[in-house]
């Protein structure tokens, strides 16, 4: 780690990058069929020596994040696709759902180092982590990361503006990592308390889309703000650099974009869903399908590094969706009707002003009951561990075509 690059691996050839990451698939296949169960189900004909082209990988079945849920209830905790029994692992996280994420012990487990040095951050740094340390692994993600790199850490987590404002005065961060909507929340508290903010020069957000308002009210405050593309499943997948062209894919993952619903590649160019094979000794996945839309950039990063680029995300392949963070699953919807014994409604979830809102328009006849809407209201927090608001619509109102999530947010 030195100079404007992670390592040497970011700037080879892409012929050369290409001939070893085939070379190693065949194992990587191997080893996932012979250390995890449902692999070793999913994968058992294959002869994985014969793994070795992108033709050949794309002939495998994909594993979907949709599923996830109902694999691991039926097999806990994690489905079966896990090569690491739970005893031998450094965490064990639960994203919304719930779904169960593995950490191995292995430094950088999740891969964030290069998004972070990309981002700027270098040895020494005291970086202000506000991913939730809570249950979901965001926070450890980063925080690993940043210790590969050498910097220290605050653990600021979520919420608490007050306290992470009155840190900022004391410690003197010079980075931040969280999402971009909480470092525009706790730089809104710092001007509340007249707190002078200024010590943040640089920022890796991911954990939602980094939408033009808040990059430009980040950078108005003199903050170079990089994105990064991950999941909680995968870690991070891609990450922005210096040229600002897209994302770079990571070097320890092999990334196809397919047609929604299919784990049929797309030409270059074409938007798809993201399906990646990670280099994981300990949750070795095979073609795991995000459920997120992505496309492929023509071309090397004018930064030097020559790995694929991405557009960044681009909405979702089906329709569970994130807001502030965390994601929003059909089910989750469908458990709040369930409570109050309501029909049929959709979540449209939108942007003010940077700020993701929800609304839960839920179709009924008659009047409006405040006191049934504030109880709604506290079912989809306590469902989704997210506020939003619910209206009224009249039956028969929402379009009859089977949507009970709407991402109504603009992303360019």
């Amino acid at each position: 780690m030195s100079g404007e690059h992670f390592d040497a691996l970011e700037t080879r050839a892409p012929a050369a990058r290409e001939r070893e990451l085939m070379a190693r698939l065949p194992a990587q296949v191997g080893y996932a069929r012979g250390a995890s169960l449902f692999f070793a189900r999913l994968l058992g004909g294959v002869d994985a020596a014969a793994v070795g082209s992108r033709e050949a990988l794309a002939k495998l079945p994909v594993t979907r994040k949709a599923a996830l849920m109902e694999m691991q209830r039926s097999s806990l905790p994690f489905g079966g696709l896990n090569a690491t029994p739970p005893s031998g692992l450094a965490r064990i996280f639960v994203s919304p759902g719930p779904i169960y994420d593995p950490e191995g012990r292995r430094p950088d487990f999740w891969r964030a180092a290069r998004g972070l040095w990309a981002a700027g951050f270098r040895p020494g740094d005291v970086v202000l982590n506000c991913y939730s340390y809570h249950l979901t692994p965001a926070g450890s993600m980063f925080e690993t990361g940043l210790h590969r790199i050498g910097c220290a850490v605050i653990p600021g987590g979520v919420g608490q503006t007050e306290m992470q404002a009155r840190v900022i005065a004391d410690l003197r961060p010079v980075g931040y990592v969280g999402t971009p909507s909480f470092l525009k929340l706790i730089l809104e508290k710092c001007d509340e308390l007249g707190v002078d903010a200024s010590c943040i020069r640089r920022a890796c957000v991911s954990g939602e889309a980094f939408l033009p308002p808040v990059r430009e009210f980040v950078k108005s405050r003199g903050i170079d703000a990089y994105q990064a593309y991950g999941t909680a499943d995968l870690g991070v997948i891609a990450y922005e650099t210096p040229a600002r062209e897209g994302l770079v894919v990571d070097e320890e993952v092999i990334l196809e974009i397919v047609r929604p619903g299919t784990g049929d590649p797309v030409a270059e160019g074409e938007v798809g869903e993201v399906v990646v094979t990670p280099f994981n000794e300990d949750y070795p996945l095979v073609r795991f399908a995000t459920g997120d839309l992505s496309a492929v950039l023509a071309g090397p990063s004018p930064c030097g590094r020559t790995n694929t680029r991405i557009k960044g995300w681009m909405g979702r392949a089906d329709q569970t969706t994130k807001a502030r963070g965390l994601f929003v699953h059909p089910e989750q919807v469908a458990a709040v009707l369930a409570r109050h014994g309501l029909a049929k409604a959709r979540l449209v979830v939108g942007n003010d002003g940077g700020n993701d809102t929800l609304v839960l328009r839920v179709e009924r006849d008659g009047p409006a009951d405040a006191a049934l809407v504030q109880s709604i209201e506290a079912t989809l927090k306590d469902v989704t561990k997210l506020r939003g608001d619910v209206s009224f619509v009249a039956a028969g109102s929402l379009p009859n075509d089977g949507k009970v999530i709407e991402d109504a947010r603009q992303y360019a």
